[in-house]
């Protein structure tokens, strides 16, 4: 019930990604049930049936990691302040965030069966003429458990992700380090290194405290010389052991993601299979499939690296207040925005590269309506997690945003960091798309 609530009091944006998850949901379910309708029309086929089957792994991924990306960005069961107290703690609230996930894939594939079902003319007789007959097995019976099983594999994959996603977890404590004693038996203190004249510079304050109050003038600036000195290297005199040492400078350097090594090696294997793959003729599927997914998974791995780069890059030569501002943004959210940013270019590259074989002279690939459906699943669902993701990054600079606008900082300032960078991303990442794509599709044109 309480999922249920906070569905229907959510805001209209959270509405809007929660109806694109049930979209994508409808969409792979359709699919899963169409490749179901093949293998029962035609049983003989048994291997482009798992084919088929096969191929709609790569839309279910992506409407589950989109779901993921909505779960995280619901505003509704993020941890506040004061919900433990009633009973909503995070392992609730994680709770609270898969069956809202597992409602919206459910109503998604509800959607898929009814419209399967028109289609075959099971409800109100046969649209189309009988168009789609022959691909949805009209003429033979649904079986119940297959159809159930294809079905719930959906919200079941999605619901599982989330839970465990955002499972709670234990604060890390922070690093012990060993009990130190400065300077003379100071407590508390980590032990410094001697410099060369300390015990001669504390001997001589020493004397400066015992000296009587009338001094030499000529002498009083050597003194107080000789007290600055010693006050950079010794502690305060009355330092004891219920002082505590001053707490180190927050490091405000952002470490760049470590798989940019791992992208790039996986970018050039996989280009490597494929080149090797188009030397017979025809080039063998295998290859070129494993080729594909090692060039996918090394431009998923290679852009939080590269997002970082591209943030650094900004803030080179002498920055102004909005390239410093764009580009420390970047270099912060390169994890969050790297990879759904890394997914994007992945379908696009292969997209770019099935249209360049279609129009070329080599063997063009089957392209019916159930492929433009995938087709159109994968792109929407990795662009809208892109677009959630962006949201996701947003939310978690609030903070940030109020502050620069409360110390003065303009609107129009915070947009022009914005606009500076998308056109910084869309620059570096639009030509390595077309890059990847043109030497995929190259050996097999």
């Amino acid at each position: 019930m309480l999922a249920l609530r906070l569905t229907r009091a959510a805001r209209p944006a959270v509405q809007l990604r929660r109806l694109l998850v049930t979209a994508a949901s409808a969409g792979t379910g359709f699919l899963l049930l169409s490749s179901l309708g093949h293998a029962l029309n035609h049983p003989e086929a048994a291997t482009a049936s798992a084919l088929r089957l096969a191929w709609c792994a790569v839309p279910l991924a992506a409407t589950v990691y989109l779901a993921l990306a909505v779960a995280r960005t619901d505003p509704g069961t993020r941890p506040r302040p004061g919900l433990s107290a009633v009973g909503l703690g995070p392992a609730r609230l994680m709770a609270v965030s898969a069956l809202t996930t597992a409602l919206s894939c459910t109503l998604g594939s509800l959607l898929a069966l009814l419209v399967f079902l028109h289609l075959r003319g099971d409800l109100t007789g046969m649209p189309f003429d009988g168009a789609a007959a022959d691909v949805l097995a009209a003429d033979r019976s649904l079986p119940l458990p297959a159809t159930l099983t294809l079905l719930a594999l959906l919200p079941a994959t999605a619901t599982a992700a989330v839970a465990l996603a955002l499972r709670p977890r234990d604060p890390v404590p922070p690093p012990r380090t060993g009990r130190g004693f400065g300077r003379f038996g100071a407590y508390g203190a980590s032990p410094r290194k001697e410099t060369f004249g300390a015990a001669g510079r504390f001997r001589g304050r020493a004397a400066g405290s015992r000296a009587p109050a009338t001094t030499d003038p000529r002498t009083a600036g050597g003194r107080a010389a000789g007290a600055a000195d010693a006050d950079d290297d010794a502690p305060a005199p009355g330092a004891g052991a219920g002082t505590e040492p001053p707490a180190p400078a927050p490091d405000t350097e952002v470490q760049p993601p470590a798989g940019l090594p791992w992208g790039v090696a996986l970018v050039t294997a996989g280009l490597a299979v494929q080149a090797y793959a188009g030397r017979s003729t025809p080039a063998p599927s295998l290859a070129v499939l494993l080729g594909w997914l090692l060039t996918a998974t090394g431009l998923v791995l290679a852009a939080p690296g590269l997002t970082h780069l591209c943030g650094r890059l900004l803030q080179s030569t002498r920055p102004g207040a909005l390239r410093l501002l764009a580009g420390r943004v970047l270099m912060a959210e390169a994890a969050r925005i790297g990879r759904p940013l890394g997914v994007v270019c992945a379908v696009a590259s292969a997209g770019y590269a099935m249209t360049a074989l279609s129009d070329g002279a080599g063997p063009a690939p089957a392209f019916g309506p159930l492929s433009a459906l995938g087709a159109l699943v994968v792109a929407g669902s990795t662009l809208a997690t892109l677009l959630t993701a962006a949201v996701e990054a947003r939310q978690c600079r609030a903070d940030t945003i109020a502050a620069l606008l409360r110390l003065g900082a303009p609107a129009a300032m915070l947009r022009g960091a914005a606009v500076l960078r998308a056109a910084a991303l869309l620059a570096l990442f639009g030509p390595l798309t077309l890059g990847v794509a043109a030497l995929s599709a190259l050996p097999l044109g």
